[in-house]
C-alpha cells in the first residue's frame, strides 16, 4: 500500500511536468499560429484517442457513450474546449508564469462553487481560506499595475470555467463511468474546435508539425498517466502534488521564454497555493468521522 501511495505521488508529478511541457508548446504555436487552429489539430487527436478506447471496451462506442445525463456531458465538453482556448489566449498575452500564477486559483472557486454546484457544505474555515486566497490573487495581480490588465481576465476565465468543468465531473460521477465521460469530453471538443477552427487553417512547418505531434501524444499521455495516478493512490492525497504544474511552468517559462518571476507574483502563488491545500485538506477531513464545524 505504501508503494502503492508513493507510485502514485512520483507519477502525478510526472503528470505535472507531462502537463506544464504541453503548456509552453502551446505557447510556442499559438505565438505563430492561430489559437482555433491549434486547438482544433489538438482536439482531433483527443478524439481519436477516446474513440480508440471506446472500441475496445465491452459494448463498443454505445456502451460507452450511453449516458442519462447526456446534456451535462454535452456542457462539459464545451466547457473544457472554451477554457482551453482563452488558457492559451492567456498564455500568449500574458505570459506562462502569470497566467498559471493566476490560474491557480481554481481549487478555491471549486470550494466557494460546490455549494451552490451540488449543494455541498462549505464550513466557515474553508470560507476563511478562500478569501485568503483571493487576497493572494489580488497580490498576484497587483491593481493599478503589473499583471492587472483585460489580458489577466483570460486565466481567470479559465480558472472559473475549469472550476465549473471539475465539479460538473463530479456530478456526472454519479451516474457516469469515467470512460463515458471521458468519451464526451474528446468528441464533444472535437466538433466544437472543428466547427470553431476550420475556417483559421494555415499552412504550418514541418518543424511545427512535429511539436504539433508532441502537444497532441504529450494531450493523450498525461490524461493517461493521471487516470493511472488515481488508480495508485486517493485524490484527496494526490491533489496537494498538482501544483507542482506551477513550478514547472515557472521553470519552463524563465529558461525558454526568457519570462520574470516577480516578488509579488511569487508571494501571491504562495498565498494562493497556501488556501488552495488548507480547503483541501478540510475536504479530506470530510471524509473522515471528523466533521466540519
Amino acid at each position: 500500500m505504501q508503494n502503492n501511495l508513493r507510485s502514485g505521488i512520483l507519477l502525478m508529478i510526472l503528470t505535472m511536468f507531462v502537463f506544464a511541457s504541453q503548456d509552453g508548446i502551446s505557447r510556442h504555436l499559438a505565438s505563430t499560429y492561430n489559437v482555433e487552429m491549434v486547438v482544433m489539430v489538438r482536439y482531433w487527436f483527443f478524439a481519436a484517442f477516446v474513440l480508440w478506447l471506446a472500441t475496445r471496451t465491452e459494448g463498443g462506442i454505445k456502451a460507452v457513450a450511453r449516458s442519462p445525463v447526456v446534456g451535462l456531458q454535452i456542457l462539459r465538453g464545451v466547457i473544457l474546449a472554451v477554457e482551453i482556448w482563452i488558457a492559451i489566449l492567456g498564455f500568449t498575452y500574458l505570459g506562462l508564469i502569470a497566467s498559471h500564477a493566476i490560474f491557480a486559483c481554481y481549487p478555491l472557486m471549486i470550494a466557494a462553487l460546490s455549494g451552490p454546484i451540488l449543494g455541498e457544505k462549505v464550513g466557515w474555515r474553508r470560507w476563511i481560506a478562500i478569501g485568503i486566497g483571493f487576497v493572494g490573487l489580488l497580490i498576484v495581480l497587483q491593481p493599478g499595475a503589473g499583471v492587472f490588465s483585460i489580458a489577466a481576465a483570460l486565466p481567470f476565465i479559465s480558472a472559473l470555467l475549469f472550476a465549473v468543468y471539475g465539479l460538473l465531473n463530479r456530478y456526472v460521477a454519479r451516474t457516469d463511468r469515467t470512460s463515458t465521460s471521458f468519451f464526451w469530453t474528446g468528441t464533444v471538443g472535437a466538433v466544437l474546435a472543428t466547427f470553431v477552427g476550420i475556417w483559421s487553417w494555415e499552412n504550418m512547418t514541418p518543424n511545427d508539425w512535429l511539436w504539433m505531434g508532441t502537444l497532441c501524444v504529450s494531450g493523450a499521455l498525461g490524461h493517461w498517466l493521471l487516470i493511472k495516478c488515481y488508480e495508485l493512490a486517493e485524490a484527496s492525497v494526490l491533489q496537494p502534488f498538482a501544483y507542482f504544474h506551477l513550478v514547472f511552468v515557472t521553470l519552463i517559462g524563465i529558461a525558454v521564454f526568457g519570462e520574470t518571476l516577480s516578488f509579488h507574483i511569487a508571494l501571491g502563488s504562495a498565498v494562493v497555493i497556501g488556501a488552495g491545500l488548507f480547503t483541501l485538506w478540510r475536504e479530506r477531513l470530510k471524509t473522515s468521522p471528523l466533521k466540519e464545524l
